[in-house]
């Protein structure tokens, strides 16, 4: 079986989906490697050092596609105006891939659906279940640590004033007060980063034991006091509130977000769509100057302003949705995305042959299409509710 590695085209992408190195690893497993030239440019990996590791180049998108049983990408299929089609436009009947599809995203219903009529297999990489024997596999994990990092160095440089305390002659200007909303591995590394650029830091999360360990971190906890039996899901990950809960939640928000600075979005629900967490009139309400960075905009955005992949300024606050902020640390996200797709693909390997068991639960709870239908559970959740809303 052949393997794909397309070049990465979403605007400021720049890693890919294999290194040198996990070449190697698909070639001991049984795998022939096709490459699509340039694709690890952004990444700092020459086409020389794919071809001695084991891979064949492909010269177009369409060559590789055409070619490949598995197209392994980073970010989902995206459209191709220069070509006047789209990517999964290339995927064919029976073809296998695997990528981070955020397929609850309302935004890509429409690529879910597009994928199922072309009966092509796909899974996606944000429905790797956070349990031990996936961790090796859990790219969400991997990139949510670079998002953590890399978004709060962005919202600090476009925030109109210091992050730390300054002092000088002409006096004293206050440390920056910053809000990370979802003490997960993104919200934990953005904590970390924060103060290490000397701000204060608040957390709030729903779950007692996330926001202890933001308090670890040294940030001051937001008490949401929602009951824990609400609160958590499976495997101590959050879980949608019920609509009253989640009313109270923003309303306990409402009046810390208004006296904050930099405020980072970061609380997801996983495989599912992000839950709404900060309204249009609680932006508002923040200082001129101020910042909101929405990093769980590729599964719909905490914020009701953000703009998916865009830099606003709403009210005079900047909000930063920019999807692909681990393509912005393109060396240390590759590194840890290539092991991880290499980790899920040897598992799924049977005597040198994929193998889809959909009575796997790792296999099971990433599954998006097969054989022509949408199989991901939470997508069919989100498609209905919209279509009963749209009635």
């Amino acid at each position: 079986m052949v393997i794909g590695i397309p070049k990465e085209i979403m605007r400021g992408e720049h890693r890919v989906a294999a290194t040198p190195e996990t070449v190697g690893l698909f070639r001991a497993d049984g795998y022939e490697v096709l490459v699509e030239r340039g694709a690890g440019r952004g990444a700092f990996f020459s086409d020389e050092q794919y071809a001695s590791a084991g891979a064949r180049l492909a010269d177009s998108a369409e060559s590789l596609y055409r070619q490949s049983d598995i197209v392994l990408k980073v970010k989902e299929p995206q459209s191709r105006p220069e070509h006047g089609d789209h990517e999964a436009d290339l995927l064919h009947e029976g073809q296998v891939l695997i990528a981070f599809l955020h397929p609850a995203s309302p935004a890509n219903h429409d690529l879910v659906r597009r994928l199922a009529a072309r009966g092509v297999t796909s899974l996606t990489l944000d429905g790797i279940p956070r349990i031990s024997r996936a961790q090796q596999m859990d790219a969400l994990t991997s990139m949510s640590t670079c998002a953590g990092y890399k978004g709060m160095l962005m919202a600090a440089d476009q925030l109109s004033r210091f992050m730390p305390q300054i002092f000088g002659a002409a006096g004293m200007i206050r440390p920056a007060q910053v809000l990370v909303i979802g003490s997960g591995v993104a919200g934990l590394q953005a904590i970390a980063t924060a103060k290490r650029l000397g701000a204060v830091v608040h957390a709030a999360d729903i779950r007692p034991d996330a926001a202890e360990q933001g308090k670890s971190l040294g940030a001051r906890i937001v008490a949401l006091n929602i009951p824990p039996e609400l609160a958590l899901g499976h495997g101590g990950y959050a879980q949608h509130l019920p609509a009253a809960w989640l009313e109270k939640e923003r309303a306990v928000l409402a009046d810390i977000v208004a006296g904050m600075d930099i405020v980072f979005c970061s609380a997801l629900v996983p495989g599912s769509q992000a839950p709404l967490l900060l309204t249009g009139d609680m932006v508002t309400r923040m200082q001129p100057g101020s910042v909101v960075i929405d990093i769980s905009i590729d599964q719909g955005g905490n914020c009701a302003l953000t703009v998916p992949g865009e830099t606003v300024v709403d009210h005079d606050v900047t909000i930063i949705g920019i999807k692909n902020i681990p393509g912005l640390l393109p060396s240390s996200a590759t590194w840890l995305f290539a092991k991880n797709v290499a980790s899920l693909l040897h598992y799924m390997t049977e005597n040198k042959t994929l193998r889809i068991d959909r009575q796997d639960d790792i296999i099971a709870s990433a599954l998006t299409t097969c054989d022509g239908r949408i199989v991901h559970a939470a997508t069919l959740d989100v498609m209905a509710a919209r279509e009963g809303q749209a009635r």
